[in-house]
């Protein structure tokens, strides 16, 4: 799980700092930052996956998660010259427990649950360098830093409180060659595990960030129409597609290997296609949903939905737009492997305000029983509400509900954390949240009286 993400100069974001829970919802005005929030996680996970180790940050193309342009196009003011800078702590899925190999096996140097990982890239030049690498585990801070005469010779250090730093890295028998950069902001150059006989630890870290890495996906806010019919030759996708045009394969592939999904607790568990089926007709958009081969073999399948009891089946194309909007993102929380994150960007366009609040409740509903954690970028006033109202009733705690109002002024975003209480109620709601709906309300009533007056007048 995500905790904390503390970010320096990224696009409108001179500084943030945000803390994040099970669920963690994103509202704002437009062109606030919270895109670039998710933006700058996607800008992470697509560097993890560049093939080219001596990429820097993989700014993106058109296929990829973000296509961010150049540093001068991300950084802060366009200013050049300043440094992108983050820091980002998350829970491990296990107890890690590392050891200093010159030394007994059974003895552990730090044993934790969770890890940090800061970084620092800026120009040299026209060149982008990562300048400074750090992995912060237990009371351990493990760095690699240019040396201070130079940029292009690197020092590797433990550090830690007087009291526990009885750790240093042991250089092997060799000549001391100057250690090269990291890699990819955040790999140790593999100098450092030939240089020293005890660094060997330093994969684990690696291995560990690029799992949390992989644990996270993505849907974006523009969905792909739907099709009259699918191809699908029995592959696993990984998730359902940035712009969920894998869904139905997603649904296909999980239903045929015999997945099934419960709502927590004792309830009943459900073939993957009859919860999302389940989730569909509880959001009022559907009486009954199929996916079907339209002949054997053929590997084309076609997408059927009856709106009630008594109507005709119909394809997917010939019913409303709100199924297919909603599709992927009930697949995507129920397809990825649990303890997963999801990064959702606007999951309500073009839904109705009533299935916008249920889907808030379906988020939650698999947050909790699928141990996921969501963040959620949203305009919805009725996911809000929705998520406040959970967190009133109990059905939701609210120390895991984490809310936040994005707001930009003269260029530069500021996050507001919205205080939710346990009775669900925002302590700090700032002016103008959803637009003045009081003052709408009162000006239309001010508007009506003067018509009534002036036609009593007539």
């Amino acid at each position: 799980m995500l905790n904390r993400l503390v970010l320096n100069n990224f696009k409108a974001w001179k500084k943030l700092d945000i803390t994040f829970g099970a669920v963690t919802g994103l509202f704002g005005t437009n062109s606030s930052g919270k895109s670039s929030l998710l933006q700058f996680l996607l800008l992470l996970k697509q560097t993890r996956n560049a093939t080219d180790r001596g990429i820097v940050l993989d700014f993106g193309s058109q296929d990829q998660f973000v296509n961010l342009g150049s540093f001068r196009d991300l950084i802060h003011d366009h200013e050049e010259s300043s440094i992108l800078s983050w820091r980002i702590k998350w829970d491990l899925p296990h107890k890690l427990s590392i050891n200093d190999s010159e030394k007994k096996r059974t003895d552990n140097l730090v044993t934790a649950d969770s890890l940090s990982h800061a970084s620092q890239v800026q120009l040299n030049g026209k060149v982008l360098v990562s300048n400074r690498l750090e992995y912060k585990f237990g009371e351990y801070r493990f760095v690699t830093e240019p040396k201070k005469s130079s940029v292009t010779e690197y020092l590797l250090s433990a550090l830690a409180p007087k009291e526990v730093n009885n750790f240093k890295f042991k250089r092997t028998q060799a000549r001391a060659w100057a250690l090269p950069g990291p890699l990819k902001t955040y790999l140790f150059p593999d100098q450092a595990k030939t240089y020293f006989q005890n660094a060997g630890f330093l994969s684990d870290f690696e291995a560990e960030y690029e799992a949390f890495m992989d644990s996270i996906f993505y849907l974006g806010p523009l969905r792909e129409h739907p099709r009259r019919e699918y191809q699908w030759s029995g592959s696993r996708p990984s998730d359902v597609g940035r712009r969920g045009e894998r869904a139905i394969e997603a649904i296909l592939s999980a239903t045929q290997r015999n997945e099934t999904r419960n709502l927590g607790g004792r309830t009943r568990y459900k073939a993957f296609d009859e919860m999302i089926a389940y989730w569909l007709k509880e959001l009022g958009l559907i009486y009954e949903f199929k996916v079907e081969e339209i002949g054997s073999g053929s590997n084309l399948y076609r997408t059927s939905v009856k709106r009630d009891e008594k109507s005709p089946y119909a394809l997917l194309t010939d019913v409303g737009f709100g199924v297919s909007q909603v599709l992927p993102a009930l697949v995507l929380l129920y397809y990825v492997p649990e303890g997963s994150i999801l990064l959702m960007e606007q999951p309500e366009i073009h839904l109705h305000p009533s299935v916008q609040s249920g889907l808030a409740d379906v988020i939650l509903s698999a947050a909790k029983t699928r141990k996921l954690q969501v963040i959620v970028e949203s305009h919805s006033e009725h996911m809000l509400r929705r998520f406040q109202l959970r967190v009133a009733e109990a059905k939701a705690d609210y120390e895991e509900v984490k809310l936040y109002f994005c707001d930009s002024k003269g260029g530069e975003s500021k996050l507001v954390d919205l205080e939710l209480d346990m009775f669900g109620e925002i302590q700090n709601w700032p002016p103008n949240f959803f637009g003045n709906e009081m003052g709408e309300i009162a000006a239309m009533r001010k508007a009506v009286l003067r018509r009534k007056i002036d036609a009593d007048k007539q």
